[in-house]
């Protein structure tokens, strides 16, 4: 007991091990109870028993194994995970539980396998059973019958399969154990109650008395159709929807059931394949041909026996077939021709499918031996060929069949018509679509004329058959010619009709069919996608043929045909009023003399021949009336054109009578039934007038009028035939001319290309050069309906005419057929339904394959060629080849049947001379194009062979091989090579060759298929086996194309598929498939069916497919601009399109329309960073190369194939550049449309794109840097950052590039450096273009070095990388370089640094050689010296860079004047440029922005800071925040990602792209539109303006002048920009922040504007004008008006210094200035008007009286005295106090012109103030003393403490003090707090330091007095760049101020910077702006612009947000960097943490 006791406290699983058996079964016991808790299938309790399942039934102790067994049926029952363990359980109960004596055992043991079945896993229980079927014990074997048998009967045969089964049946019956036998009898009898009759012959070889037995048993089964009692546990829910059904009382689940169920077993299926070629008897071949019939006879009959076998294993037929058919059609011996029929019979239904190759030859034989009466042998012949229709499809056989209804032979006639209605019952409304019915019909139609009347019954009955199968509708449209009686005979046979599918026609039809396509019914009109694609067989003959039976319609009736009428009904078959129309009957001329009367008055009658011109004149205008006022069913059109047409008629000599006249016709065809007959009497004269110069329009309105009344196919044959049968080059001219345009009204469906082709051959080899240009002009029409292969028909003509032709295509190219606007309503008024009107005369226009002349050649393929082709010398043989590829190339296009051709090549394609082989690949290459898609009938026969090549040894062989399957694929579409077994059986041959080349080609091909047949599963256990080869490149290649098999099969299909495969290999297989499935890509978009239909009326949307530039060549000179638009026009979203592609039948290639529709990349998941995974890891090359050579190129082939479109790969490899050209323009068409794809595939593109820079085709490199502009703006757009990867392996080699001889291409290459910086940061780009100047090309090295100087200038120095000091002494190597451009590049380069730094320059660069080091010293010195008034023209002569988005910043680089020698350049950077405006030395400045961006590990410990509480910085002062915070982008809005967005807009509107500035232009608009959105704009307006006169400017000087433009285009561009500003200068608050310099560039920009002489030349151009003025009007107004008098004083200043500046110019500026005095009344309180009499006085210096009287125009000497007469009298005597920014007011002019003025104006004596008197002498005027003098104070006092004005205040007090030094302020200081006495006492004493301070600066900075007064005074502070006239926090600023001059005493001023407003204070009111132009703002406005770009693109890099302001200075930022300081360090502590 002690022993049991032990085992007892053991755990379940360790019980269940244990050896003892009763504890193993208390362990068993308590599984099953946990088991039976377990209440979730998902809990993972379960997981852990999984390794017990087995032993529970493996137990060999019997009474434990039951208690096991017990336990696994409920685990199995319950437990999710069970299915794993099926295989080793059922294993384990087949050999150790079905032979227990227990029954117990047996039946759990069977319960057991029927649980796995139910739980999803009957094909491995299955499989075990089946295993133990072998077993030695009898007792297994009958168990594992048993259980298939109750699978089966519970299950169903769809679960259990039976093909397994059956084969082992006949060995259990011939068991020696009879239990064995009578359980197989029993499972027998259940497989039959499932399968019926399919099962007999498989077990026809079975001993007969079991047979017996079994017939009895078989007989007793019920009649009903079985259905399963048990399901899978996914359909139980159906099983219990069935259930409540029945409870219902209905069984219609059940009737539904059996219609699926029963066909689903197919006896051939379970039957064995024979193999019979090798049983013929081996002289077979020779007896066949043998004299005697006897011996004929023989062979035949041992044939029969061995096609008796009911399934034939497949194999080479194509001799036996061809001896068999030899005797059917050549054999005297009837009885032999039955017998050889019946061979026949017997391979078609052993092979089926198989079959189907060679049917194409058998048919056409069998029908034409009809002619044997011998019912034997018409009965044989019915069965084979009947049997053979079985194995194709009628579309393969059309051809021959119709070829043969023509046969003159009436039983022929008879039987093929009775072969059809056979056909036509196996088919279903799908499968017999439209297009294939059509020529049936015609050809049926003529039959039932026929004079015998079994050919006529036979008619009746295929009609009536198809009638059945598709429907009246389908069938009415071909009949509607068909007499009462004959149609109720069709009808009547129609009802007797049996069809083969039940009237449904549906399901079933899978078994015989290939075709049916579920899902479309008969009603949608277009057939669908494949069918169409296989029609274009039957379409060359019928259509040719049906016009021929209409002719002869109308004379059987007795009456005249109208020549014209042939011919009509072929093009457009119809009912309704229209074929009532064309027959109307010709007149004779009395009898119209007679209905004209009636109707028309009779002097206008009796004058139509009168001799006087006015009176015939007179006739016709009664003619007209009469004609108006009539009514369409009274109007005798004959009548009246005849009338017309009377004498002098078309002869008529005066053109007033003749305009007259043809207006009357046009009238008569629009308002009468206007027939063909009558338009027949008026077309010549028509045409003999078009060409007339007064009556030529007239003319042809009425033919146009006349096509819409009897269609314009009609009219246009007939014009043409009439213009080019005479002489007259005019009227030929004019007529093509109006047929181009009739096309484009009318559309092009139903017009007959090959009489046109023609006629436009003869008009092209006319003398007359103007009939030949509108030939080309007509071509360039078709070519828009039509495509490129309308080239084809003019090949051969002259070079010179072919390249106009060629031109003309090229301009129409990317265009889409205009939407027909005439005749249209009538055409589908008449039509029978939509669908049809849609479909036809898409067939007759469409498509020009199908109007190829094409030539049989079948006469020439003879016998003796046959056998040359297959002789035994390789000569002879080549010989023979030789033959075929010249019999093809001289028939260009050839017909589908080539006799014996196919079976002598296919023999030469295992030829042993491999040149033989490849030669006859080029044959089967050259006969896919002549044969087109007619090609589809020998793929089986011929087009698999080819892939047999593909095996071949030799690598030139399989690509000769790889290249003949694509051409023919092009030509047929896969859905021929993918049906049937041909495919798999080639990949199951274990050839790796065979096998890598054929998957890959698969690979290729199934992603740009929509949908595959069925067949495609077959290749899957075969592609198993290809993942396990032994060969690595076939493993490889068949793990790229598993994704592409599972994107058709499902990943369930194949899945399951893996269930035969061995359990190692499964597994393994498995997880590609789960890998696979990840990157699995999704279908091309399958088309819209039902837009099919609405589509029908409108003719262009059929022929968009063709004209669509993705499918036609898409020739390199494509602009990409026009394309989001015509997507829009063309419908191009890709759904619209395929639907389009569905309904083209037979396209040049159909393989375009279905592969091109679908996006270009495919997005896989994940598949970048997989690639990068892999190229870190080593698995691939990384991309890295001198040249690119070919392993590269096959990598980046490899990568593409998951993601990009097969066919556009192909074009990207091909070997011919115009290929590459077309792949770009396809890739530029689709970038918008598929960005997440181009994304996703970019670095793919970029590595192509580098192997383009390594070709030496221009025209693909200039496509290349157009795609690659366009991309980067994209990505831009985007907000896409390149990845390292990415940027490494491409920038390399876009800079190699840089160094182009071209200029053009040069500069595309630095546009896109420039447009990189937006996704790519510049530091990184540093290092890339650095190592470009290292170059051996100097070009090259110039370019990189200008590059670099222009990332310093607009990134700073922080871009030099590793560190600025080795970046410049790098640089600075080149100065000594032997090539002068690249010293010019380094001097430059160095220069722009010097700019952007100073003199810290020498220190980074080191040591010099003397002379580099001169050249540098002199080069900065010259850019030092030229005058600074120059800055705005030099921009202006500049021609600006137009083509780079950073045009503004390459203009400048080029462009300003830069002071070198007072610095003032660094005021302009200061703002932009970090280092500029910091005073720390470079060596000790933190460089922020790299502790910032470096998230790595710690490389230091952050000692702990004392924090300061730096806020009491902010509190000397309660005052209230300057307002203007809101207004200037400080930094805390700076960091909000909005500002940086609008810096990114606003540096597009300068763009040298008009479409990039015209968008940045409308986004601006947008936001100004919006009140709430506008406020957004503040703080940018500055910048906007600059750019915007930046733009300006660009028009003006390079986009007017580029004759390439479209001048529309800049009209556009340049309303966007007035109506931008417009909206800008209504917001006042935004016009307002215009700064001075400015507002000048802006007012110079509008004025050159208004007086451009080359606007006014433009259509629009007054309107821009009109529009410059009202904005020139608004500015004046809107603006600050300080701002903007003072920008016009100086620009005034300027127009008059300035010699090149006209007249009219400065004219303008005087008129905005008397505008403006105008506008001083209401103005005068707002202008600062020490700053406007501060210009005044500049301008009086510059221009002395004297000057000025000199001015030929008096006007500016009077526009400035009026102004100051109008100050004066505004202000009074005050206006003398505004005089305080003037230096030395006793030089100045103007103080004594303002006194002159007051005394003139007043009588006072005493002026204001003066200087005169050193210490302040001059005093009030007593008068005035004490009242004015409060007045004064109180006023300042209010300025000192409003927020506003506080500055101003303190200035004018410091002044007052200054000038008064005995006033008393005491009283206004009393009653204010001690902190505002002690405020305004420190503000004073601030100024009195900084005054003080300023008489220095101008000494240490070495500016002469004179440069002084002609650059003005000085940079900007916040305060003048934006406008921002009071906008400082007082504190800070005001001890900053201090600090900063306190320095400069001591000499610690090391940046060299002026940056203080050396004239006034900082808190006096402004500070001035540099007056000689904007341009030093500008240009650190623009490095803002470029850094504000950068930092768009890099928001992560917020550090730089720091420089971006467009306003930031030291003097106004103080508290901003503050804030900004304690942001950063924060942020750098947080980020060490």
């Amino acid at each position: 007991m002690g022993d049991d006791s032990e085992w007892m406290k053991l755990p379940v699983d360790q019980k269940c091990e244990h050896k003892l058996w009763k504890a193993r079964l208390s362990g068993y016991e308590e599984a099953l109870k946990i088991f039976q808790k377990i209440k979730d299938e998902k809990s993972p309790e379960w997981s852990k028993f999984l390794g017990l399942i087995k032993k529970l039934v493996t137990d060999s102790n019997a009474v434990v194994q039951l208690k096991g067994l017990e336990a696994a049926l409920v685990y199995v029952e319950n437990a999710h995970v069970a299915g794993k363990t099926t295989g080793e359980v059922v294993s384990g109960v087949v050999s150790k539980v079905f032979n227990q004596p227990k029954a117990k055992a047996k039946e759990l043991g069977i319960e057991i396998c029927l649980m796995y079945i139910e739980i999803e896993k009957g094909e491995a229980v299955q499989e075990e059973l089946l295993k133990g079927l072998d077993n030695k014990n009898p007792k297994i074997v009958v168990a594992c019958i048993e259980t298939l048998r109750k699978a089966l009967s519970e299950f169903g045969s769809k679960i259990i399969l039976l093909k397994p089964i059956i084969k082992v049946l006949p060995k259990l019956f011939e068991s020696r154990e009879k239990a064995v036998r009578d359980e197989a009898k029993l499972i027998a009898v259940e497989i039959y109650r499932w399968i019926r009759d399919a099962l007999r012959p498989p077990l026809q070889n079975i001993n007969s008395v079991q047979l017996k037995e079994l017939e009895e048993e078989w007989v007793k089964l019920p009649t009903g159709a079985p259905k399963p009692s048990r399901f899978l546990r996914s359909q139980q829910e159906l099983e219990a929807k069935l259930e409540q059904q029945q409870s219902a009382g209905g069984d219609a689940e059940g009737g539904g059931d059996d219609g699926d169920e029963v066909p689903q077993i197919d006896a051939y299926e379970l039957l064995e394949a024979v193999e019979i070629l090798s049983k013929l008897p081996k002289d077979f071949y020779d007896k066949i041909e043998a004299k005697k019939w006897q011996e004929r006879k023989e062979a035949l009959e041992a044939v029969e026996v061995l096609v008796k076998n009911p399934k034939l294993e497949a194999g080479d037929y194509a001799d036996l077939v061809k001896a068999l058919k030899k005797v059917v059609g050549k054999d005297t011996n009837v009885m032999l021709v039955a017998l050889a029929a019946k061979c026949l019979t017997g391979l078609a239904v052993g092979l089926r499918k198989k079959f189907g190759q060679y049917a194409g030859h058998v048919v056409p034989t069998i029908l034409e031996k009809f002619k044997e009466k011998k019912p034997q042998v018409v009965q044989a012949l019915q069965e084979a060929i009947d049997a053979i229709f079985l194995t194709t499809t009628l579309q393969n056989i059309s051809e021959d069949v119709l070829a043969v209804m023509d046969n003159k032979n009436p039983t022929i006639k008879q039987q093929t018509s009775l072969f059809i209605a056979r056909s036509f019952r196996h088919c279903t409304a799908s499968t017999l679509p439209k297009s294939l019915l059509k020529p049936f019909c015609a050809a049926l139609l003529k039959h039932i004329n026929d004079s015998a009347p079994e050919v006529r019954d036979a008619a009746f009955e295929a009609l009536g058959t198809a009638l059945k199968v598709v429907g009246e509708k389908a069938v009415n449209p071909f009949l509607a010619d068909v007499d009462k009686l004959k149609l109720d005979k069709i009808k009547e046979c129609s009802e007797k009709v049996e069809l083969v599918h039940g009237k449904k026609a549906g399901l079933a039809a899978d078994k015989k069919e290939s075709k049916p396509v579920p899902g479309r019914t008969a009603t949608s009109g277009a057939a669908g996608d494949k069918d169409t694609k296989d029609i274009s067989a039957p379409k060359p003959g019928p259509l040719k043929k049906a016009p021929t039976t209409k002719a002869g319609g109308p004379p059987k009736k007795g009456k005249p045909a109208a020549p014209g009428s042939t011919g009509s009904a072929g093009t457009k078959n119809k009912k309704g009023p229209e074929t009532k129309e064309i027959v109307e009957p010709e007149l004779s001329i009395e009898v119209c003399e007679e209905k004209a009367s009636a109707v028309l008055p009779a002097t206008c009658i009796q004058l139509l021949d009168s001799s006087n011109w006015k009176e015939r004149l007179a006739c016709m205008e009664e003619f007209q009336k009469a004609v108006e006022l009539m009514d369409r069913t009274e109007m005798p059109c004959q009548a009246l054109v005849r009338m017309l047409a009377k004498k002098p008629g078309w002869k008529e000599t005066n053109f007033q009578v003749m305009q007259m006249k043809l207006h009357i016709v046009a009238l008569i065809a629009q308002k009468g039934n206007f027939s063909k007959t009558s338009a027949q009497i008026v077309l010549d004269g028509l045409v003999d007038k078009i060409g007339d110069v007064k009556c030529g329009n007239n003319a042809k309105e009425a033919m146009t009028a006349i096509a819409e009344a009897c269609m314009l196919p009609w009219t246009a044959e007939q014009v043409m035939s009439m213009a080019f049968s005479q002489k007259n080059p005019k009227n030929q001219s004019e007529t093509l001319n109006w047929l181009s345009n009739a096309i484009k009204e009318f559309g092009f469906s139903g017009l007959n290309v090959k009489a046109f082709i023609s006629n436009v051959k003869t008009a092209l080899a006319a003398t007359n050069p103007a009939v030949r240009t509108s030939a080309i002009t007509l071509l360039g029409v078709m070519y828009l309906y039509v495509g490129p292969s309308l080239r084809m028909f003019f090949e051969d003509e002259k070079p010179a005419l072919l390249s106009q032709i060629d031109a003309e295509f090229e301009k129409m190219q990317g265009q889409s057929p205009p939407a027909p606007t005439r005749g249209i309503s009538k055409h589908s008024i008449s039509g029978t339904d939509e669908g049809e009107d849609g479909d036809e005369p898409d067939e007759v226009g469409t498509d020009v394959v199908d109007l190829l002349p094409r030539t049989e050649i079948s006469d020439k393929i003879t016998s003796e060629l046959v056998s040359k082709i297959s002789d035994k010398n390789w000569k002879i043989r080549k010989e023979g080849l030789d033959e075929v590829a010249g019999i093809i190339n001289e028939a260009k296009f050839i017909q589908p049947n080539i006799g014996e051709l196919p079976t002598a090549l296919k023999g030469r394609l295992n030829d042993s001379n491999k040149i033989l082989v490849q030669q006859t690949l080029n044959i089967l290459q050259q006969l896919a194009v002549a044969m087109g898609p007619n090609i589809k009938q020998h793929v089986k026969n011929l087009g698999i062979p080819i892939i047999t090549v593909l095996g071949d040894s030799k690598n030139n062989v399989r690509a000769a091989a790889l290249a003949t399957v694509n051409a023919w694929a092009e030509q047929t579409g896969m859905k021929e090579w993918l049906e049937g077994e041909d495919l798999s059986e080639e990949l199951k041959k274990e050839n790796p060759f065979l096998r890598q080349e054929l998957l890959g080609w698969l690979a290729e091909k199934l992603p740009t298929l929509r949908s595959t047949p069925t067949d495609l599963i077959l290749c899957v256990p075969h592609l198993y086996s290809c993942l396990e080869d032994r060969n690595g490149d076939v493993r490889k290649k068949a793990q790229d194309a598993l994704p592409f098999f599972m994107m058709h099969l499902g990943y369930e299909k194949m899945a399951k598929a893996t269930g035969k495969l061995k359990p190692t290999s499964k597994d393994q297989v498995l997880a590609m498939l789960e890998k696979a499935k990840a990157n699995m890509p999704a279908k091309p978009a399958a088309s819209a069916k039902a837009s099919s239909k609405p589509m029908g009326g409108s003719a262009p949307a059929k022929f968009q497919p063709s004209s669509a530039p993705v499918e036609d060549s898409v020739s390199s000179t494509v602009e990409p601009k026009p394309d989001p638009k015509k997507a829009k026009a063309l419908g191009v979203s890709s759904k619209v399109k395929s639907a389009q592609g569905k309904k083209v039948p037979s396209k040049t290639s159909l393989k375009e329309d279905e592969d091109k529709s679908g996006p270009i990349f495919i997005v896989v998941p994940n598949g970048k960073e997989q690639r990068m995974k892999d190229e870190k890891g080593l698995k691939v090359l990384k991309w890295n190369f001198t040249t690119p050579r070919d392993e590269y190129i096959e990598q980046l082939k490899t990568q593409m194939s998951s993601c990009v479109a097969k066919w556009l790969q192909d074009e990207m490899f091909h070997s011919d550049f115009q290929h590459h050209n077309k792949a770009l323009a396809v890739m530029v068409d689709h970038l918008e449309s598929e960005k997440e794809g181009v994304i996703g595939c970019l670095d793919l593109i970029l590595k192509w794109l580098t192997l383009r820079f390594f070709d030496t085709n221009t025209s693909v490199l200039m496509k290349a840097l157009e795609y690659l502009k366009l991309l980067f703006t994209l990505l831009s757009e985007e907000e896409y950052h390149l990845t390292e990867n990415e940027a490494s392996s491409f920038i390399p080699y876009l800079i190699l590039k840089v160094g182009e001889p071209k200029d053009v291409i040069r500069k595309d290459v630095r546009a896109i450096l420039n447009r990189m910086c937006l996704v790519y940061p510049a530091s990184k780009m540093f290092p890339f273009i650095m190592e470009g100047t290292k170059s051996k090309n100097s070009k090259q090295r110039a370019e990189c070095l200008e590059e670099l100087g222009c990332l310093v200038e607009s990134y700073g120095m922080n871009v030099c990388q590793p560190t600025p000091g080795k970046a410049l002494k790098e640089i600075a190597i080149h100065i000594g370089d032997r090539d002068n451009a690249v010293r010019n590049a380094a001097l430059n380069t160095i220069v722009t640094v010097y700019n952007v730094h100073g003199d810290q320059v020498f220190k980074l660069i080191g040591t010099l050689s003397e002379k580099d080091m001169s050249m540098l010293e002199e080069r900065i010195k010259r850019s030092a010296k030229r005058p600074s008034a120059a800055p705005v023209k030099q921009v202006e002569e500049k021609p600006p860079r137009t083509q780079s988005i950073n045009s503004n910043a390459n203009m400048l680089r080029k462009g300003p004047a830069e002071d070198m020698s007072s610095k003032l350049n660094q005021a302009r950077s200061m703002s932009g440029h970090p280092e500029a405006a910091q005073i720390v030395r470079r060596e000790f400045q933190l460089d922020l922005d790299e502790i910032e961006n470096d998230n790595g590990t710690v490389r230091c410990e952050m000692p702990e800071l004392v924090q300061h509480k730096l806020d009491d910085i902010f509190e000397p002062v309660l005052i209230p925040e300057p307002k203007i915070r809101a207004v200037s982008p400080h930094f805390d809005d700076m960091h909000s990602n909005t500002a940086s967005t609008i810096n990114f807009i606003i540096s597009q509107v300068a763009s040298g792209d008009i479409n990039t500035s015209i968008q940045a232009l409308t986004q601006i608009d947008e936001v100004l539109r919006q009140e709430d959105k506008a406020e957004a704009m503040s703080g940018h307006i500055d910048q906007f303006l600059i750019a915007t006169f930046m733009q300006l400017r660009l028009i003006y000087n390079t986009h007017m002048a580029d004759e390439k433009l479209e001048k529309d285009e800049i009209i556009k561009l340049y309303s966007c920009i007035i109506g931008n500003m417009i909206s800008l200068f209504q917001i006042e608050s935004l016009a307002r922040e215009a700064s001075t310099g400015v507002l000048k560039d802006l007012m110079h920009g509008l004025i050159t504007l208004m007086l451009d002489s080359r606007i006014e030349d433009l259509e629009e151009g007054q309107q821009v004008i009109r529009s410059v003025n009202l904005l020139v009007v608004k500015v004046l107004e809107k603006s600050d008006q300080t701002n903007i008098l003072s920008a016009l004083l100086v620009l005034l200043q300027d127009s008059l210094l300035a010699t090149a500046s006209s007249p009219k110019f400065s004219e303008l500026v005087m008129k905005c200035l008397w505008r403006m005095v105008r506008l001083l009344p209401d103005t005068i309180n707002s202008i600062n008007l020490d700053r406007i009499l501060l210009d005044i006085h500049i301008f009086m210096k510059v221009f002395p009286k004297e000057k000025l009287k000199q001015c030929k125009s008096e006007f500016p000497i009077r526009t400035l005295k009026t102004l100051l007469h109008t100050l004066c009298k505004l202000k009074g005597p005050k206006i003398l106090d505004h005089l305080t920014m003037i230096d030395n007011k006793n030089e100045s002019e103007l103080e004594a012109h303002l006194c002159r003025m007051m005394k003139h104006s007043m009588d006072q004596t005493g002026s204001k103030s003066d200087k005169e008197t050193e210490k302040g002498a001059s005093r009030i005027d007593e008068k005035s003393s004490k009242a004015k003098v409060n007045d004064f104070l109180a006023e300042i006092f209010k300025k000192i403490g409003s927020k506003e004005n506080t500055k101003e205040g303190l200035a004018e007090l410091y002044e007052y003090k200054k000038k008064y030094s005995d006033a008393d302020i005491e009283p206004f200081l009393k009653n204010s707090s001690q902190f505002f006495q002690s405020y305004v006492e420190r503000g004073l004493r601030v100024i009195e330091m900084e005054r003080e301070g300023k008489g220095r600066i101008p000494a240490s900075t070495g500016i002469s007095p004179q440069t002084e007064v002609s650059c003005m005074p000085a940079p900007t502070s916040t305060v003048s760049s934006i406008g921002n006239t009071n906008g400082e926090e007082v504190g800070p600023s005001v001890y900053l101020e201090r600090l900063k001059i306190l320095r400069q005493r001591c000499g610690l001023d090391n940046t060299k910077q002026d940056e203080r407003p050396p004239l006034t204070s900082l808190l006096s009111k402004p500070a001035v702006p540099p007056v000689a132009s904007s341009t030093d703002m500008l240009h650190s406005k623009l490095s803002q612009l470029r850094e504000s770009r950068e930092q768009h693109q890099h928001s992560d890099l917020d550090s730089n947000q720091t420089h971006s302001s467009g306003s930031v200075t030291t003097s106004s930022s103080s508290t901003a960097n503050i804030d900004d300081l304690k942001k950063r360090l924060e942020r750098i502590k947080s980020s060490r943490k």
